[in-house]
């Protein structure tokens, strides 16, 4: 395996983190988020400058994934009044909070961002086994939360929030669980981020970010684990192996969103549903 090989497969593990970790707010318990690059930033910039100081990378990595989940739960916590469009908005308005923020801060680099961040000597193949184990582990999570009791009051909450409340379960409780570990996560991204590329810059986790990963999300079927990692390895991988594309990419992504939410709101996984039942039939 060559290094551009390994470059592009560390990307894409990354991109998998990125979408479960969304996957499990938007997908699980219904909550629409537009901001989700922030977090996958806060966790990039924790180690970043953690690493520059000299913390291990095992240290910062968890930092990293601590720092994006508490600011995570912040932001659930002053938004768990709003719903559907307006919670939209409110984490829309997270994105551009974020860049904002970074762009004015010499000690997280400003606008040239923060370059020079360390290897800690791990190899290119090394690294993509440290990112691919995350990867599983991310999916394996998701899996065990998706099939546990969590997992079902998810869904309760996301179909219908006055019900939910009538059985007596605690809905705000379930959509900051949900937020906490999905912001969490991209936290864990960025971290593996940082060390992917070791320069980091404000505009990479702008709100055209958290529309890419949105994007894998929806057009592999919301809520849906095995439709999620397909849409993102085909997402990812789209562009490098048709370099025309590349040009287009955030054009095609766009309107990869439209067709699925007009014409397939399932998704991938819908389309894949569809086929075993006429297979069956």
């Amino acid at each position: 395996m060559g290094l551009y090989e390994i470059s592009l497969a560390t990307g894409v593990g990354i991109y998998i983190i990125l979408a479960v970790s969304l996957n499990m707010i938007t997908g699980y318990c219904g909550q629409i988020s537009l901001g989700h690059a922030a977090f996958y930033g806060i966790g990039a910039y924790t180690v970043a400058l953690l690493s520059k100081i000299g913390w291990p990378i095992y240290l910062t990595l968890g930092a990293g994934f601590l720092a994006a989940g508490i600011i995570g739960t912040i932001v659930g916590l002053t938004s768990l009044r709003v719903r559907e469009d307006f919670l939209a908005i409110v984490t829309m308005g997270v994105a551009f909070l974020f860049v904002g923020i970074v762009r004015q801060q010499e000690f997280l680099g400003g606008e040239m961002g923060i370059s020079g961040i360390p290897s800690h000597g791990m190899s290119k193949l090394a690294y993509l086994g440290l990112v691919l184990f995350f990867a599983v582990l991310s999916i394996l999570f998701s899996w065990y939360v998706k099939r546990s009791w969590m997992g079902f009051a998810f869904d309760a909450v996301a179909d219908d929030e006055d019900t939910a409340k009538v059985l007596g379960l605690d809905v705000k409780a379930y959509k900051l669980t949900a937020f906490a570990m999905g912001t969490a996560m991209a936290g864990l991204a960025g971290g593996l981020y940082a060390y992917y590329t070791r320069f980091i810059i404000p505009d990479t986790f702008g709100f055209i970010e958290s529309i890419t990963i949105l994007s894998m999300v929806a057009v592999g079927g919301i809520g849906s684990i095995f439709g999620v990692v397909f849409a993102t390895i085909l997402l990812v991988l789209m562009p490098e192996f048709f370099r025309f594309i590349n040009d287009y990419k955030l054009l095609l992504y766009g309107v990869l969103l439209f067709s699925v939410m007009r014409f397939a709101p399932e998704g991938l996984s819908g389309f894949f549903k569809l086929l075993v039942r006429r297979k069956d039939g």
